[in-house]
């Protein structure tokens, strides 16, 4: 889902919080700082880990303080995760949503970017460890390490219906939707195009709702205009949601306009139905199967392993449970934020959704908080500031939640576009990605359909090619030039 990204949460919207934590001059804090460099001054030494939108706003925030800052990422770069569906159905690059960690912060010269996966993490001597073996000590620990597709005990269900969390996920999505389209053109009965054809999504929240959108626009632009025994009313699209309605978050009435605006793109929505198999065949519904070839997971994330690395409590998700200034129980010097936390505002009984404004202004709060530390002044709890909820679902659709306001349609889809492109890192990606999305608009074409990987079908899909030219490779040359599409023919 996106949300609205917002700036900062000041000291005069927060409220006073207790428990001040570690500070330059108190023993049990020992912020005893880190030399780093020739002749550099021992100042506090803060360790964030995860270069997404809650670690890369705290880095910056903490740019040019009295501080030295390392950020650890097992990736080199920041990804807009906003838009990554749009690089997995074709319609933006990968550096059109992503632009080099190093890059973001190069004018800091207090930051130090490291390229490494933590995967361990010693509270009590303060000090992370690296897959590599290589360990680092802290003063003040900032984990934002994010989130991955979570299948809910059904991990084996990963190589049938890939998520979509990272560059790895997207190109694997596209790989598999162009094939399937590919091996739909060759297919050699009605029965076997049907099945190729189809495209399940499963989760009704934002992710599942965009793939599925982008999915019917992808095809209804291509098939008949680039593929020879292919039309966009061959497509099929099928968006799963177990509970009663998709995009939960929202109003009921924007949901309902959310299925409205699916299925004007020929995408069937499916309610209260749980997914009990997946295989090669399709999904199943229990004794129900729907056949198809490709099957997309967008129905939940979980937590970071790093969680429970920290020792402290989790909640059933798997999240942290930190205190109203982001940190952790015993340990004030160490901050949970993003994906990873379980923060529950106060008079409220639900944590705040894994959404990026929430990562971006914790980021920021937990930033200005350990520099509230070093000046010896009180902490604060934190105050989410909720601007609202959006989700797009195809080409000028869209619903948003914004306060009071809803909007569905045009609107809300031209809203949806002008903020996205506003929290967009690096000016460059804001120009491109402007003029891919006039282009796909006026023109109706996506202009990143290149396969990454390999550009070969699946099993599956190969072996029902395979039989269907040994089955025509048997007949007379006249049937074989009739009935085997022109591309197969000799």
């Amino acid at each position: 889902m996106s949300g609205i990204a917002t700036g900062p949460t000041s000291a005069g919207e927060a409220q006073r919080f207790g428990n001040d934590g570690p500070s330059a001059g108190d023993g049990a804090g020992r912020p005893t700082g880190a030399e780093r460099g020739d002749g550099a001054a021992r100042v506090p030494h803060v360790i964030v880990i995860g270069g997404g939108f809650g670690g890369l706003r705290a880095a910056k925030r903490l740019g040019s303080q009295p501080v030295h800052v390392t950020v650890y990422d097992r990736v080199n770069y920041h990804l807009f995760q906003p838009l990554l569906y749009q690089v997995a159905l074709a319609s933006l690059g990968a550096s059109d949503v992503s632009v080099p960690i190093r890059s973001v912060l190069s004018k800091y010269e207090n930051i130090e970017v490291v390229l490494g996966e933590v995967v361990d993490i010693d509270v009590a001597a303060r000090r992370i460890r690296l897959r590599d073996g290589a360990e680092d000590e802290y003063d003040y620990l900032i984990v934002a390490a994010g989130a991955k597709t979570n299948y809910f005990g059904h991990d084996a269900w990963k190589e049938t219906a890939p998520g979509l969390k990272d560059l790895d996920d997207a190109y694997e999505i596209r790989r598999r939707v162009l094939l399937a389209f590919e091996a739909a053109e060759r297919a050699a009965t009605p029965e076997e195009r049907e099945r190729l054809l189809t495209f399940v999504v499963i989760g009704g929240g934002a992710t599942g709702v965009e793939l599925a959108g982008a999915i019917a626009d992808l095809s209804g632009d291509i098939l008949d205009r680039e593929f020879r025994h292919l039309k966009p009313g061959m497509t099929r699209v099928v968006l799963v949601e177990m509970a009663d309605r998709i995009l939960l978050p929202f109003e009921p009435k924007l949901s309902e306009s959310a299925v409205e605006q699916l299925r004007s793109l020929g995408v069937e929505v499916r309610t209260g139905v749980r997914v009990t198999a997946l295989d090669d065949q399709g999904v199943w519904f229990g004794d129900e199967l729907l056949p198809a070839a490709t099957v997309l997971w967008g129905a939940g994330v979980a937590p970071s392993p790093l969680a429970r690395a920290l020792g402290v409590p989790l909640d059933r998700a798997g999240r942290v449970i930190v205190l109203p200034d982001c940190s952790i129980p015993g340990h004030p010097e160490v901050f949970v934020i993003g994906d990873m936390a379980a923060f529950v505002p106060e008079g409220e009984t639900k944590p705040l959704p894994g959404v990026s404004p929430v990562a971006i202004q914790q980021g920021q709060f937990v930033a200005e908080t350990i520099l509230r530390d070093l000046r010896g002044e009180p902490r604060y709890r934190f105050e989410y500031v909720d601007k609202g909820i959006m989700a797009t679902i195809g080409r000028a659709r869209a619903v948003a939640q914004l306060r009071k306001l809803s909007l569905s349609g045009f609107l809300a889809w031209l809203t949806w576009a002008i903020v996205h492109l506003w929290y967009l890192v690096g000016f460059r990606n804001r120009i491109i990605v402007f003029l891919n999305w006039i282009w796909a608009y006026i023109m109706s074409k996506h202009g990143a359909r290149v396969i990454v990987g390999p550009s070969t079908f699946r099993p599956n899909e190969l072996r029902a090619v395979t039989e269907a030219r040994r089955a025509a490779e048997s007949r007379p040359p006249a049937a074989l030039r009739e009935e085997l599409p022109r591309s197969a023919s000799p």
